[in-house]
Order: C-alpha cells, then sequence, then structure tokens
C-alpha cells in the first residue's frame, strides 16, 4: 500500500521521547482488504535491519520484543482492522514503547515495550490474517529517539543568555535598592517626626511650669484726675509737673 507511516506534524507533548514515539494513525488504508477476523501490526525494526525484515507467516511466528536485540525487529500494537477503518471513531495517535510493564514479563504475548536506544528505527503497518499476511505500508522514514544527557554535561549558565540575565540581575538590585531606600526613609521620618513631637512636648510644658498663677501680674496705675489740692503736699510739690493752678 503507498500509505507511508509518519510522526504527527502537529504539536504534541512526548511526540518522540528517549524511549518512546507517536504515530499517526492510518485510517481508510485497509478498506476492501480486511476482513472482520483480521488484525492490523505495527513492525519495527532498526532503520539498517528493515531491509532485512521478513513478515511473519502466521500469528505465531511473530519476532517478540524480547528479542529486538538479536531479531534488531520486532512486532507490536496487534489490533482488530476494523479500528482502522473509515467508519471507526478517529483516535489521533499511536504510541510504539509505551507499555512499561510488559518489559520484565516474561510471556510470549507481543509487547509495546519501551526501546532501547535512540536508534534510528523504522516502522510499517501490516495487515494479518488466519493465512498469514494480506496487505503492508510502507516503511517509514528513520525517526531517531532524544538522548538522556548526563547531569555533568549540562551548563547551567547557557551560552547566549550570560548577558540578558546580568542585565536582568542588575535591573533587579536597583529596583531592591531603591525600595530599601524608600523604606529606611520613611522609617526614619516617621521615627524624626516621633522625636520632635516628644521635644516640642517637653518643652512646652517647661515653658508653662514658670507661667505661675502665684505671681500677679503689674495692675496699672490709676490716672490722677487733674485737682487743685495734693495730699500729702509735699508729695505735690515734688511731682515733676507742676500743678495746675486753682
Amino acid at each position: 500500500l503507498p500509505y507511508v507511516p509518519q510522526v504527527p506534524s502537529m504539536a504534541l507533548l512526548g511526540k518522540v521521547t528517549a524511549s518512546t514515539f507517536a504515530l499517526e494513525r492510518p485510517r481508510c488504508v485497509f478498506d476492501g482488504h480486511a476482513d472482520a477476523s483480521d488484525a492490523v501490526w505495527v513492525a519495527v525494526a532498526f532503520a539498517n535491519a528493515s531491509a532485512a525484515f521478513r513478515n511473519p507467516l502466521s500469528r505465531a511466528d511473530v519476532p517478540p520484543y524480547k528479542q529486538l536485540h538479536v531479531a534488531r525487529s520486532y512486532m507490536t500494537l496487534e489490533t482488530a482492522a476494523a479500528a482502522y477503518s473509515c467508519s471507526a471513531p478517529s483516535l489521533a495517535v499511536l504510541r510504539v514503547g509505551d507499555d512499561t510493564a510488559c518489559r520484565d514479563q516474561g510471556r510470549q504475548d507481543p509487547c509495546n515495550g519501551p526501546l532501547p536506544s535512540p536508534g534510528p528505527y523504522r516502522v510499517k503497518f501490516l495487515l494479518m490474517g488466519c493465512r498469514g499476511p494480506k496487505a503492508e505500508t510502507r516503511w517509514s522514514e528513520p525517526i531517531l529517539l532524544r538522548r538522556a544527557l548526563s547531569p555533568s554535561t549540562i551548563d547551567p549558565a547557557p551560552a547566549g543568555r550570560g548577558s540578558a540575565v546580568v542585565v536582568i540581575a542588575s535591573i533587579l538590585a536597583s529596583l531592591a535598592a531603591v525600595l530599601a531606600t524608600a523604606v529606611l526613609g520613611a522609617l526614619g521620618a516617621k521615627v524624626w517626626g516621633s522625636l520632635c513631637h516628644q521635644d516640642l512636648g517637653t518643652d512646652a510644658f517647661i515653658r508653662r511650669s514658670y507661667r505661675t498663677h502665684h505671681i500677679p501680674p503689674a495692675l496699672p496705675q490709676p490716672l490722677r484726675p487733674p485737682g487743685c489740692g495734693c495730699s500729702p503736699p509735699g508729695r505735690c510739690r515734688s511731682s515733676p509737673q507742676p500743678p495746675a493752678p486753682c
């Protein structure tokens, strides 16, 4: 069949990881070739071993996952052919290498275990009936998995970001200094104002304490009305101004 499997082109979280990859789910590819009892398999092989892969003649001859290191290929994800028909509900992707539980089991059943190395790998879909293979797609392009990095090789300060980090750190430090200065200034003003209020209160109290009520103010001298006589006469004569004539 002319269909070529491929990794989805849409944005997808974990589309390719260090041990798995996603595949677009083919639809309408096997219509006209499949019966109700047929199954579709995914054949996985190292890219340099795909040309040597031979389709199994029966389900009993399907290469298992546990022999991947020896046979360089295996088959997985056995699914009823009806799931790939045009009338089947659309399921966006399949994931190869997603079953971590079957890796440690000694069963002979097909396993979709994690891929052991970055590859690259090639995959194809194979339609099998009771009497063996009935149809198959082309091999995919090589699919290279991600490589896990050693913690010792990770640069804590990636190149190209050093200057930006320094600028951001300088701006944050300047803002922190301005904020600290403003806070200290506000606190200092508040404390100084409190001290000034205390000083004024004490000074006012001291000044008020000298204004005692037992010292009466000087009373104004009454004006003498103009008259002819003085009593005693001597004091009248000693007045700096002569008495008015009678």
